[in-house]
């Protein structure tokens, strides 16, 4: 067996980029990447955003989001608008391609939810129960400051 099968880490790297290959194929048709979904998922569900809540939802910071919302603003997926007032926040909402495409992509969640394995939705919360704590309890060791080597 090699040694990447007993690691925790390699595990999860293994399943996040099958996860995503998954969700690659099943976008294809659309044109639309993954994060391009969780931004138009965030959008259906949570309604119009500021830049600044849709990347802490995503946990993308602005230097990667605004390229992202700015290649889906082109293409009918999102609105960007200056908030009047106060020109430094600028809100995001669903365009109206982003709108047609809603209908068209409710299939995803079931074929993602299918290809997990998991036997319910009781099983899924647990899963994301635990995944949202090894995310808090991974920022939380790398914040950590690094032991010295010893010699």
């Amino acid at each position: 067996m090699p040694v990447t099968d007993e690691m925790v880490c390699f595990s999860l790297y293994a399943a996040t980029r099958a996860t995503t290959q998954a969700y690659r194929t099943l976008l294809e048709p659309w044109g639309l990447t993954y994060p391009q979904y969780l931004v138009l998922v965030t959008l259906w569900v949570e309604g119009e955003q500021t830049v600044g809540s849709l990347g802490e939802h995503l946990q993308l910071d602005s230097g990667t989001l605004s390229p992202l919302l700015r290649r889906m603003e082109q293409a009918g997926l999102v609105t960007r608008r200056r908030r009047p007032g106060d020109e430094r926040v600028v809100t995001v909402a669903v365009g109206e391609r982003g709108l047609e495409l809603r209908p068209q992509l409710a299939h995803i969640p079931q074929r993602i939810a299918a290809g997990t394995g998991l036997p319910d939705e009781k099983a899924a919360a647990a899963l994301i129960d635990t995944l949202h704590r090894l995310t808090e309890t991974m920022h939380a060791a790398a914040a950590q400051q690094p032991v010295a080597a010893t010699e």
